[in-house]
């Protein structure tokens, strides 16, 4: 039931949101050197690596880390990074992840590739066996500011709560977010 919800809401999504993706896309290629993608090396279902597209937000070159973890993450934005981070334009491309089924439009936000730590935690905790998501429990309880073991303890709880209800609860309280842009650092 799921799988059939996400594929519903992403075929529509990217039918009502075709011109607002060419345009951003538009955007990125025109203020800064670069695709307008940016293929991030995301763990996925059982820890298995996928390419999760995202527009690009950072110049080319940026290391390939958690943003929190740059010594100056203002000083690698492109010159619309921070709008596009801020109003969370920059995750529309992760339809094609939904659509091609790596991700769900709700579960855990997918590890970058090399956060161990939050791996390990998942795995221990089962957390890996969830498909992961656009959005999640965790992302509307803190996004960014929230410590690891705090964030897996939400992806526990959403684990133990999953239900197309509560899928829709959090998505709900996803949009209420981004439209407060509530819980974004950069």
């Amino acid at each position: 039931m799921k799988r059939l919800f996400d594929l519903l809401l992403a075929l529509v999504a990217a039918v009502i949101l075709v011109v607002p993706v060419l345009l951003v896309a538009m955007a990125v290629r025109l203020t800064s050197s670069g695709p307008a993608l940016y293929w991030s090396d995301r763990v996925g279902r059982h820890n298995r690596i996928f390419k999760m597209p995202k527009f690009r937000s950072m110049r080319v070159g940026t290391p390939a880390v958690a943003t929190h973890l740059l010594a100056d993450p203002k000083a690698h934005l492109t010159p619309i990074g921070s709008f596009l981070r801020k109003s969370s334009l920059d995750e529309l491309p992760q339809l094609w992840s939904i659509l091609v089924g790596d991700m769900s439009f709700v579960g855990p936000r997918p590890a970058l590739f090399n956060q161990h730590d939050l791996i390990e935690l998942r795995t221990q905790l089962g957390v890996h066996a969830l498909v992961p998501g656009l959005t999640g429990w965790a992302q509307i309880n803190g996004r960014d500011e929230l410590p690891i073991p705090n964030k897996v303890k939400l992806d526990v709880e959403y684990l133990q709560r999953q239900s197309l209800w509560f899928d829709m609860r959090i998505l709900w309280l996803t949009f209420v977010k981004v439209i407060r842009r509530d819980g974004i650092t950069h």
